[in-house]
């Protein structure tokens, strides 16, 4: 299933894709798409509806960001090769791990608010995924079991703050609206390999990042058994997988995000999402 949620922001309703691409309204058998509702046993048995008997939802409706009740949002830094060499950084032996508030959190279309006097705000496509289940000390024979479904993301990231004002990175990626996801939540029974998806970035129809999720050093089994042995990760919680080469910042000279220019990221499985820069 493709999970979505819809509407005006702080008002939105859950939704799932028809096999015609249309939304269809289910709020009538269900509250939200929130952590309770994630468990991969309920959702098996939500693929029982007959979607045709819901409403369809108006394509004018605004997306918002395909869960909620996010409570932790956990990022993978230099997972890519090609990505960790244009920063300069040596290859990692263990992931990278790093924290994103849940403040960031954004839908796929809605803008990117540069922040006030920021000087290298920069983009970074990447593979999410969604925490189904409590989650500590997963073998990775049995990490994938853990994982309720996978979303583009966009891990927006102001390089002075996150490199140069003396904090953690989290300090550069945190800002409101750095956290955008969606536009739906592709369930794990219907995309089974998460190591084989490819996607690609574009900033004003120029194409800046391309790749195969099959490129990353550590897999989402390998990230989900890694960060359960220190952290325990609840359902609902937003897991981003790292970005692959392309960053502006990697640039010479670097290329900064500016008002007015729109992001788009792209998936045949994932979908769309597309970012004006405000």
């Amino acid at each position: 299933m493709k999970l979505v949620r819809f509407g005006t922001q702080g008002n939105e309703k859950p939704g799932i894709i028809d096999g015609t691409g249309c939304i269809r309204d289910v709020s009538t058998i269900l509250p939200d798409w929130s952590p309770e509702w994630l468990n991969n046993e309920k959702l098996t048995t939500l693929q029982q509806l007959d979607l045709e008997t819901f409403p369809i939802v108006s394509k004018d409706e605004r997306l918002g960001m395909p869960v909620t009740g996010v409570r932790q949002f956990v990022a993978i830094g230099l997972n890519y090769g090609e990505h960790a060499r244009e920063a300069g950084m040596e290859l990692p032996n263990e992931p990278v791990v790093f924290l994103k508030a849940i403040t960031s959190l954004s839908g796929p279309y809605d803008a990117v608010v540069l922040p006030p006097n920021s000087l290298a705000t920069d983009w970074e496509l990447e593979l999410g995924f969604v925490i189904s289940k409590t989650a500590k000390n997963v073998p990775q024979a049995e990490a994938l079991e853990y994982v309720a479904g996978y979303c583009l993301a966009n891990d927006v990231s102001e390089r002075e703050w996150q490199l140069k004002r003396n904090g953690q990175w989290g300090k550069g990626k945190s800002f409101d609206t750095f956290g955008p996801i969606g536009p739906w939540l592709v369930t794990s029974d219907e995309l089974t390999d998460p190591q084989n998806i490819q996607f690609s970035l574009k900033v004003n129809d120029e194409v800046m990042q391309s790749a195969n999720t099959s490129d990353m050093i550590f897999s989402v089994a390998e990230i989900i058994a890694y960060v359960s042995q220190f952290m325990t990760l609840l359902p609902g919680d937003v897991v981003i997988t790292g970005t692959p080469a392309g960053v502006g910042g990697g640039m010479k000279p670097p290329r900064f995000l500016k008002k007015g220019d729109v992001v788009t990221l792209e998936s045949d499985v994932l979908g769309q999402q597309k970012q004006v820069v405000a």
